[in-house]
């Protein structure tokens, strides 16, 4: 067991990795919703210029499962540690490159295409992160607290995205529109240089977790985790990605096509929108928390099936919310929506590597999350924006709930894991 400075070294090392992280991948989002379709996409109409932003933010999530797998490879191989190191790098440097990149009117099309490859870098960096955050916490939480320990990690996304929205707001106020799209918005991009620098410095000092540091011990390392975890756990890999589908959908569909929508469809100035985004978010971190300390009392899948229940009910009532016009009701919207993600959200960061085995759980766990970031986060903003021009936003709402009821058919068929242990081997049979 960790001593009480040992514990706190490990949650600041889970939770400052994943807010970086995280900061780094949502303000590609809030650019996608404000400014890339202009910057990169002039010559398309408003309508398709968004679309193509969109599908430009989708490229990191069907990057992230490969980044999961290569770190994951290599995190199961050589060590947690090391690999938390080189995707923080990863995502970093990749995003510090998005502020740089020229628009298209100053290099035509290659500059749409060098925002694809660097965001196709960030989704492998983001792919790598996340699994080794949470092993972090969970391989050195005492027995009983996995729930806590892994609510660090966890709160990462509430924090990196509150700093994202947050510093996009100060630009916002500060600049005028002109400005702000001519060069305002690579600032936050900038930023990430020193944030990356920050992480190092913490994670660079803490240690192997030690329950992989028994395997290397034993010598049981495996030799390929892909095949392993393919051939042991075929079926909580796919049901483990399916649990986490519905957290994609509705925070994607909240923030950032819920900012398009709240801006160009309401009339709701950028700033105002970013505001109420600002301070939703705080339900999504409190949501979070009080689910993690939830699951170490009263289990994994109790806590997880009323999330996914809650967040079907909000995505039935999100958009009545919004069209009402009022500043209040939206606002609400956006924290029902991001308190759901975070009550769904928090217990993954224990029970995802509950699900594996030591010798492969970096590889599996990481490819389950990153499965579900694929199918419920790539396309979300474009779903959402085609359903609401095709059919309305309401049917917006109604995707949210389909959402909901297949991770929560996925929760009903998975073990409950409260009280595994993760030094031994995990049964997945």
């Amino acid at each position: 067991m960790a001593s009480a400075h040992g514990s706190a070294r490990i949650a600041v090392a889970s939770f400052v990795g994943t807010a970086i992280e995280f900061y780094d991948f949502y303000i590609y989002g809030t650019a996608a919703a404000l400014v890339l379709n202009s910057t990169f996409f002039p010559n398309l109409s408003p309508l398709n210029g968004t679309l193509a932003a969109f599908s430009t933010f989708a490229v990191a999530f069907l990057a992230r499962p490969l980044g999961s797998l290569l770190f994951g490879h290599f995190g199961d191989r050589v060590g947690r540690k090391s690999m938390l190191v080189a995707s923080l790098l990863t995502m970093g440097l990749s995003t510090v490159a998005i502020g740089l990149v020229p628009g298209y009117d100053t290099i035509g099309a290659a500059a749409p295409i060098i925002l694809v490859l660097l965001r196709f870098l960030q989704g492998l960096g983001l792919g790598g992160e996340w699994g080794g955050a949470a092993l972090l916490a969970a391989e050195n939480a005492p027995e009983g607290r996995r729930g806590w320990f892994g609510a660090f990690p966890q709160l990462g996304p509430s924090i990196g995205f509150f700093a994202a929205n947050g510093i996009f707001l100060l630009l916002s106020a500060a600049l005028t529109d002109e400005a702000f799209r001519a060069w305002g918005w690579r600032v936050p991009f900038l930023a990430s240089a020193l944030l990356v620098l920050v992480g190092l410095v913490v994670r660079l000092k803490i240690s192997e977790t030690p329950v992989f540091a028994e395997v290397l011990r034993r010598q049981e390392r495996s030799s390929l985790p892909l095949v392993e975890m393919v051939r042991r756990a075929p079926a909580r890999l796919l049901l483990g990605g399916g649990v986490i589908i519905t957290c994609y959908v509705v925070f994607y569909v909240t923030t950032t096509f819920g900012l398009s929508y709240s801006t160009t469809g309401l009339g709701l100035s950028r700033g105002a929108a970013l505001g109420l985004q600002v301070l939703a978010i705080w339900a999504m971190a409190l949501s979070t928390v009080l689910s993690c300390l939830a699951v170490d009392r009263l289990g994994r899948k109790p806590v997880l099936i009323s999330g996914c229940v809650f967040t079907g009910l909000t995505g039935l009532v999100m958009f009545p919310l919004m069209n009402t016009g009022s500043t209040a009701l939206i606002g609400l919207a956006f924290a029902l929506g991001l308190a759901a993600m975070g009550w769904v959200y928090g217990p993954l960061g224990a029970y995802l590597p509950e699900l594996f085995d030591t010798r492969y759980r970096y590889s599996a766990s990481s490819f389950a999350y990153n499965l579900g970031g694929v199918l419920g986060g790539a396309l979300a903003p474009t779903v959402a924006a085609a359903l609401a021009g095709s059919s309305g936003p309401l049917a917006v709402g109604y995707y949210v709930a389909a959402s909901a009821v297949v991770s929560l058919v996925c929760v009903l068929l998975l073990p409950e894991t409260r009280h595994v242990r993760l030094g031994q081997q995990v049964q997945t049979t």
